[in-house]
């Protein structure tokens, strides 16, 4: 990479290998004194066989050009700034200035400190690595996450466990409690751990000492949230179990750092607790509380200010229609800043906490990673678009409504193939149901472009940014318009939006995405008689739906989609959630078996196309599996595409070439009516 940073064009998506070259930049870290913004930019390693990121300093004033900091064959990652102005980062970069020579070598990811001026240098590295930390604004004590075996104490403990397990050769773990599973990881033998040390700075010197903030709930932290600015407090989330089939709920609880005391701050009845942040006067925390979902309602959340002193819960937010996400209080402790879906944007909106008021300081585009100046005049973000991908913004900390100034940074993309626009109706029960329209730039009456369907996962989301995963300007490359509705389930609407789809999958989500398609294909610049569907995780599940009840689309592409219902609730990796949704099949079998495509698996006709990876726990591979099979002695004409190294995303830029490659393949035989062309290195 160089320090010129190139701006993608429509050259660069019509070219599989030019797209995955492109640089992708995010987890942005501002200096205490406002002048710095550090963020990480990733880009395919030398080898071409992974992202690898690295630190780039970008100018917070928008007139410097960005310049790159670090450059490591293991990457880097989450940086954060300690009060002199340092940068905290993580990486699994070998320690040169480390005697150890075996420790030298060892693959786990530390804590690096990169100074003001000079070189990094490591600064923690535990036995099993550091999964994630906080720092102190005002003094740089920190808040580390960090593994460690249930049985043994942090550190030479722990340590001495874990290389006991492997000269003994042993990878068994015994489970006690439920998940046992978490995306594409097995949850043990090492439980996460809420750590503290004193202050960390360009003066210090290796972190020799840790203090295990709740050494008798070892196995329940889900989250390690923030520490406090003065360095006293520290709050992370633990679960709260309930029962299998309701799973858990997540409490608050708050640390002393020195280890003295440690207490539930916030626990409440059918609500969980997260995403909490300290006001600057280490007084109170603003957190997110979701009313848990049950079988007849989704969750749902709100802003609470929680004092540290009594425990007091203030709802901040009980009138915001939308999910308010993210929360950063402002240093000068006058406003609330958070995020949340709403009509396909994901605005930064501003919560007055004297008067209440809340008002939305972004007009379009989806935004991130919210960090707002010392003197709170200023907000920067991550800020992207259906049509944009994310890179660093500077918006003003009050105006509403207003277009961001774009930080000169790598990843900036000057065109895309084609042009977005918005198409929506009004549905049966009176819900305004909208999409975005990806349309090529030759779509016109004369040549109208083949529809592409493509519905997002979730459920409960919506397509409010850009997605490097499954990205519409490469389809919109190839000459596709990229149908992408947000149905029932989708968030941005409202609350009864959500609920409109809640337990009735093929109900509403389906109507509502066949009532767009309608819209869509009665336009001119479409081409009504070539028109195909694809979805991911719940929008695979959609996928499979659509081809038990219609035989509208000449092809269907299915990825870590849901098959068999009964069978996916007792093999995810967090049954209880989807339980609660879909129900339980031994108490509601009906209600399963309403919505579980299997059961009409005689009706398919469409080709389909199924993708699925080994490593998916949240979606199964048997679901594939038995997809596949189904398929096939159902006659119906299919494919598999099957990944033995990768989980419920597809994540290695070689795996996601071929990804598109055997889609465009599929597509273009039958709907375009190309002769099948095999991918090269399948």
């Amino acid at each position: 990479m160089t320090d010129s940073p190139r701006s993608a064009t429509v050259a660069d998506f019509a070219d599989l290998a030019a797209f995955n070259a492109l640089p992708r930049v995010g987890s942005p870290a501002l200096s205490p004194d406002g002048t710095r913004l550090v963020a990480v930019v990733s880009e395919l390693s030398p080898d071409g066989k992974k992202w690898q990121g690295a630190l780039w300093e970008i100018d917070p004033g928008g007139t410097r050009q960005p310049r790159r900091l670090t450059s490591a064959a293991k990457g880097e990652s989450s940086p954060e700034f300690t009060p002199d102005g340092s940068v905290l980062f993580l990486s699994s970069r070998p320690d040169a200035q480390s005697d150890d020579k075996d420790k030298q070598g060892k693959d786990k990811t530390a804590l690096w400190l990169l100074p003001p001026t000079g070189e990094a240098r490591e600064v923690y590295r535990p036995a099993g690595g550091v999964d994630g930390f906080a720092v102190a604004a005002d003094t740089g004590h920190l808040l580390l996450s960090a593994s460690a075996h249930p049985t043994a104490a942090f550190g030479e403990e722990d340590a001495a466990k874990r290389k006991a397990r492997d000269d003994s050769g042993v990878t068994a773990i015994l489970h006690e409690g439920y998940p046992i599973r978490y995306w594409d990881s097995d949850v043990g033998p090492a439980y996460r751990r809420a750590l503290a040390t004193g202050p960390v700075s360009a003066d210090s010197g290796r972190v020799e000492t840790v203090t295990d903030l709740a050494p008798d709930a070892r196995s329940t932290i889900e989250e390690i949230i923030a520490i406090s600015p003065d360095g006293r407090w520290a709050i992370f989330s633990e679960q709260v179990p309930v029962s299998p089939s309701y799973g858990d709920r997540y409490n608050l609880r708050l640390a002393a750092t020195d280890g003295s005391s440690s207490r539930v701050l916030a626990d409440q009845p059918d609500h969980s607790f997260g995403s909490a942040a300290f006001t600057p006067d280490s007084a109170s925390v603003i957190a997110v509380r979701v009313v848990d979902s049950t079988a007849d309602s989704p969750w749902y959340g709100t802003l609470v200010r929680i004092d540290v002193a009594t425990g007091d819960i203030t709802d901040l937010t009980p009138d915001f229609t939308e999910e308010p996400a993210s929360p950063v209080v402002s240093p000068t402790g006058d406003a609330v800043y958070f995020t949340s879906s709403d009509h396909g944007h994901q605005p930064v909106w501003r919560l007055d906490l004297a008067s209440g008021a809340i008002t939305r300081l972004t007009a379009r585009g989806g935004y991130t990673d919210v960090i707002v100046s010392p003197d709170g005049a200023t907000v920067y973000a991550m800020g992207g678009a259906v049509d944009h991908p994310p890179t660093p913004v500077r918006l003003d900390a009050t105006a509403v409504d207003q277009e961001p100034v774009r930080l000169p940074a790598p990843g900036a993309v000057s065109s895309v193939p084609g042009t977005l626009t918005e198409i929506e109706t009004t549905v049966a029960d009176g819900r305004t149901v909208r999409a975005w329209l990806v349309l090529p730039e030759d779509a016109s009456v004369d040549r109208p472009a083949p529809l592409l369907l493509w519905v997002h996962g979730g459920p409960v989301m919506s397509w409010s940014n850009w997605s490097w995963r499954w990205n519409p300007w490469l389809m919109a490359a190839r000459g596709y318009a990229v149908l992408l509705p947000d149905p029932a389930l989708s968030t941005g609407y409202g609350h009864e939006f959500v609920k409109a789809g809640w337990g009735r999958w093929g109900a509403e989500p389906y109507t509502d995405l066949m009532a767009i398609t309608d819209v869509a294909e009665r336009r001119d610049d479409i081409d009504d008689s070539r028109t195909a569907a694809m979805g991911g995780s719940f929008g695979g599940y959609m996928a499979n739906w659509i081809a038990t009840q219609t035989t509208r689309f000449r092809a269907i592409v299915t990825h870590a989609s849901l098959w068999h219902l009964d069978a996916f609730t007792g093999s995810t990796d967090g049954g209880y959630y989807w339980i609660r949704e879909m129900g339980d099949p031994l108490t509601q079998p009906d209600r399963v078996k309403a919505n579980s495509p299997h059961l009409y698996v005689a009706n398919i006709e469409t080709p389909m196309l199924v993708i699925h990876g080994d490593k998916d726990y949240r979606v199964p591979i048997g679901e594939g599996q038995r997809l596949y099979f189904d398929l096939l002695r159902h006659g119906v004409n299919a494919k598999f595409l099957y990944y033995p190294t990768e989980n419920h995303w597809i994540l290695t830029p070689g795996n996601s070439r071929i990804w598109y490659e055997t889609i465009f393949a599929f597509l273009g035989e039958h709907v375009l009516a190309e002769e099948w062309e095999r991918p090269e290195l399948l």
